[in-house]
């Protein structure tokens, strides 16, 4: 969070890595598989490894992933549904301006290798020219605004976002932006790693810069221009921490008041050309740091902007081209960033990269063929079950007053609910795929969501729209719109099985709703109230003790040790680890009410139900991490690595004590006065 358009997701960063192929055997469909446990730990020691030391030891990572985890079941499976579906798509003769000749367009032009190989740079040989024949401000500010609606974000972003004070209202927003490397940290720290890691960026700068055909000399100077300038703008840039407060990510500003912000652009100009003029007040999410992009482009030379930009449309497009601009990407974001050993197969990608341009047309198919009706039903029940048991909390809590806990119940009965697919499809008939060049398909589709996007400016809010498409692995909290969402691809086993029973649903997609719902009441939803504005609804004195309790939590994450020299970020991962430890509590709850006036239900493989429900949370986060990987995640996810989900709430929860017998003094208990508990 924020830019003003973000979402609580269960995953970030891993969620998109996780798109990987199936371990073998790793979850039975029907619940737990016993062989994923290491009976030699004891659960009271290390909980995540007694749950999943069997997994990771014969599950090792394949070479082509940087981590491997149980989130593979469900992302590959989708994946080879997608992929028939693709295929199917491909050879078929479909209308022109249909859904389906445009995802198999659409595929088919990223599958063509040869194509793309006879095609080289010339697909962009427009563009490349544009940036060469830049000779004034004009011609800069023209380009930058052309590249934005490529999805070149540089040197700054644009888009559109609801107004946090008017949650109605769509305005326009620009926000910092325009950095190669993953995060504004990875230009400022001092450390050995990251100096090398700068070093090696500017190297495969340079060697992007030659497979364009510069020589080696210019190429160098190049690659050092561009970590330059992008060095001036990370230190201008927010951490991702101060980028979790809100109220430092809102600025309405007009026009005027822009223009002496950053008078060296031309703002008035820009403006109309985004079809922006005119519609009131934009969000300066980040007023420093256009300061400096001010700053830079009176310092800065035309020929530096240049090959800054030139850069940035290369890098943006590289995935697209021929292999040796493919291979050099990968190369750093792949080997050196993350510790992939090689790259996925072409096939995989472009399942990936048709999904991420078409995602609801694509999931129009997916939800037809693969996602029953059933499979929802049980959802929503599942969740007014995990809404009850958290309006049970929320009225029993000892540390909150009645006034807040009244409001707080309003806003969970305004939360809104959309499980698996969206009522209202989103309409791609203004988006024009062919089996031309991938390349030029890609640019399409990044320019039809630019516009698709910039259009919602000055209208109302579009509640129906969501965030996500359906095949996708994941599910999020939007604060803004205070609704939880929940694709239909991640309604699966290990989270979710018609065939499991209910302790193993509840620890598993219960959880994970529980999850979503807590983040309306974590340090950053709870901001929002019940229609989505960024309002104080608390007394002082609860708003206190709540961020008493949530400190303790922040405290517990910072004394994770991740590598040595290395822990987590208390801060970073509040939110997320708020919602894990909340989540957790509020699906125990709600499985106990399942519960009221049944049988108990019997032992299975020797674990009761209580602990089939721990067991289904922790078998959730098995996985085997590449350590360059678990350094990146530390540094820019807000989500804590997937040990440390496993452990940390339930180190707070008397109920798993309870469960697995465990005594004071085991390493999965925590003592009393150190407890950390919210909701």
């Amino acid at each position: 969070m924020y830019s003003l358009k973000c979402w609580l997701c269960l995953l970030g960063l891993l969620a998109a890595s996780l798109v990987f192929a199936a371990p073998a055997g790793s979850l039975a469909e029907a619940g737990f598989d016993p062989a994923n446990l290491d009976r030699t730990c004891k659960p009271c020691a290390d909980f995540n490894q007694f749950a999943n030391g069997g997994w990771v030891a014969h599950n090792p990572i394949p070479a082509a992933y940087p981590s491997w985890g149980s989130f593979n079941i469900l992302a590959e499976n989708n994946r080879d549904q997608l992929r028939g579906i693709l295929e199917e798509a491909a050879k078929a003769s479909a209308p022109k301006g249909s859904n389906e000749q445009k995802i198999g367009d659409y595929y088919a032009s990223c599958m063509d290798d040869s194509g793309i190989e006879a095609a080289g740079l010339k697909p962009l040989a427009e563009e490349l020219d544009r940036i060469a024949a830049i000779n004034d401000p004009t011609g800069l500010r023209d380009e930058v605004l052309r590249l934005q609606g490529y999805g070149v974000n540089a040197p700054f972003r644009v888009d559109s976002t609801q107004d946090f004070k008017d949650s109605t209202q769509v305005i326009g927003e620009i926000d910092q932006a325009g950095l190669g490397l993953p995060d504004r940290d990875y230009y400022t720290r001092e450390d050995d790693k990251s100096k090398q890691l700068r070093e090696e960026y500017v190297k495969h700068a340079a060697r992007m810069f030659e497979l364009m055909g510069d020589e080696t000399a210019t190429a160098a100077a190049e690659a050092k221009t561009v970590m330059e300038l992008e060095t001036q703008l990370a230190k201008a840039s927010l951490t991702k921490v101060q980028r979790r407060d809100p109220h430092a990510l809102y600025h309405p500003m007009g026009v005027a008041e822009i223009k002496t912000l950053a008078p060296a652009f031309s703002w008035d100009d820009y403006l109309a050309q985004a079809a922006l003029a005119g519609k009131g007040n934009l969000n300066v999410a980040t007023p420093d740091f256009f300061k400096e992009v001010n700053r830079l482009l009176t310092a800065t030379s035309l020929a530096d902007w240049k090959t800054y930009l030139r850069w940035h449309l290369i890098h943006a497009a590289a995935p697209r081209l021929p292999a040796k601009f493919v291979d050099e990407d990968f190369n750093f974001y792949g080997k050196t960033l993350t510790g992939t050993k090689e790259i996925l197969p072409r096939w995989k990608r472009c399942v990936r990269a048709t999904a991420g341009a078409l995602g609801e047309a694509l999931g129009q198919v997916y939800v037809q063929k693969h996602f029953p009706p059933q499979a929802k039903t049980r959802a929503l029940e599942m969740v007014h079950n995990l809404e009850a048991a958290l309006r049970e909390d929320i009225q029993n809590l000892p540390w909150m007053g009645p006034e807040t806990k009244k409001q707080a119940l309003i806003k969970l009965d305004a939360l809104v609910n959309k499980i698996g697919y969206p009522d209202k499809w989103r309409d791609y008939s203004a988006l024009e795929i062919d089996r031309g060049p991938y390349v030029l398909n890609a640019l399409h589709a990044d320019r039809f969501e630019f516009n698709r996007d910039l259009a919602k400016v000055g209208k109302p809010v579009d509640r129906t729209e969501w965030g996500m498409s359906p095949p996708t692995v994941n599910a999020y909290y939007n604060p803004q719109l205070n609704e939880i969402v929940f694709p239909a691809g991640i309604l699966q086993p290990p989270f979710f099985s018609a065939d499991a029973d209910d302790a193993f649903n509840y620890g598993g997609m219960g959880a994970v709703i529980g999850h979503e719902l807590t983040h309306g009441f974590d340090d950053q939803g709870s901001q929002f109230d019940a229609q989505g504005n960024l309002r104080n609804w608390w007394t002082p004195e609860d708003r206190k003790n709540f961020e008493g309790r949530a400190d303790c939590i922040v405290k517990q994450f910072d004394g994770f040790e991740v590598e040595k020299g290395l822990n987590q970020n208390g801060k970073l991962v509040e939110g997320e680890s708020i919602a894990d430890l909340g989540g957790l509590n509020i699906a125990f709850a709600a499985y106990e009410r399942s519960l009221q006036g049944k049988p108990r239900p019997a032992d299975i493989e020797g674990f009761t139900p209580d602990q089939r429900f721990f067991l289904g949370w922790a078998q959730v986060w098995a996985n085997n991490m590449r350590p360059e990987f678990a350094r990146m995640l530390t540094n820019v996810d807000p989500h804590p690595l997937a040990r440390f989900r496993v452990r940390a709430p339930l180190t707070n929860l008397p109920a798993f004590a309870k469960a697995f017998s465990c005594q004071p003094d085991d390493a999965m208990v925590r003592p009393a006065n150190e407890r950390c508990t919210i909701w």
